[in-house]
């Protein structure tokens, strides 16, 4: 996307986070005969797979959330076309939770996750515009996650300016392991191996990683093996996306202006709106 600058993910989920999911595969969600027209955009297609899918276990949970929530799901400023079901999710969760759905915080890029593998993901990440309100409590929400990367980029923008991350509601964990909060060993070996240059190749801080993220890094040995699948995955993506007549903005050519983000996406209560 022209003129985006692309944050530092500074910011982990914090220990605290409640996390909870309906299903470890998609394959549940995917037989809903409204799946296919929900996915492609359709918000009553989206209603009817939600009620019917998750509405009892969604009431199930509502000793976990207290009144008052905010829940936001990541979703472009202009949805059409675009997956209808983490929205829908989230005002659903709203209702039930006694909270808002927060529809001021969008994506601002299109990161085309579907079919990536781990690197691919990690070298197409999720920016964020729009108010955040200083102080509020934040459910995320979004019906399918793997690595966690897209819903740990919104966790981060909502931290970075004033808002506070309680916990996490998604249909599908469809990672190695449910937790959103990477190991410590893991961590400390990412830092004690790449030291500052991590940072520098992915635009990540070691401890703003999610878990599966976290495992998976950790399986490389050295700073030039990274650099070497980081440069393979963008190939991939490039490849993929021209396929299909897509033309992808380079993020890494944005990190070095990352510092200057937090100027560029108002707080709550400022006066002019984010774009």
């Amino acid at each position: 996307m022209p003129g985006v600058v692309f944050m530092i993910r500074s910011k982990g989920f914090p220990v605290d986070t409640v996390v909870v999911s309906l299903f470890a595969q998609d394959a549940p969600l995917k037989a809903h005969p409204a799946y296919r027209q929900a996915k492609a955009g359709d918000k009553d297609a989206a209603l009817e797979l939600v009620i019917e899918v998750a509405v009892s276990w969604l009431y199930a949970q509502r000793e976990r959330f207290p009144p008052g929530l905010l829940f936001v799901a990541p979703h472009a400023q202009e949805a059409t076309g675009d997956n209808a079901i983490p929205q829908t999710l989230a005002s659903v969760c709203a209702a039930i939770y006694q909270g808002k759905p927060d529809t001021e915080i969008v994506q601002s890029d299109r990161v085309y996750h579907t079919g990536a593998d781990p690197m691919e993901r990690l070298a197409a990440r999720a920016q964020f515009v729009g108010r955040v309100t200083s102080g509020a409590e934040y459910v995320l929400v979004d019906d399918v996650t793997s690595l966690g990367g897209t819903l740990a980029e919104l966790a981060n923008y909502i931290q970075v300016f004033g808002g506070v991350v309680k916990a996490v509601v998604v249909l599908v964990n469809a990672g190695r392991t449910p937790a959103l909060v990477p190991k410590k060993k893991f961590v400390q070996l990412i830092k004690e191996r790449f030291d500052d240059e991590f940072t520098e190749i992915f635009g990540v801080e070691p401890g703003a990683l999610t878990a599966n993220e976290a495992q998976y890094l950790a399986g490389f040995r050295s700073v030039d093996a990274l650099r070497n699948r980081l440069a393979t995955a963008e190939q991939e993506i490039d490849r993929r996306l021209r396929s299909k007549g897509i033309a992808r903005a380079s993020q890494t050519a944005s990190l070095g202006a990352h510092a200057d983000q937090g100027l560029t996406s108002p707080v709550s209560g400022a006066d002019d709106e984010a774009s």
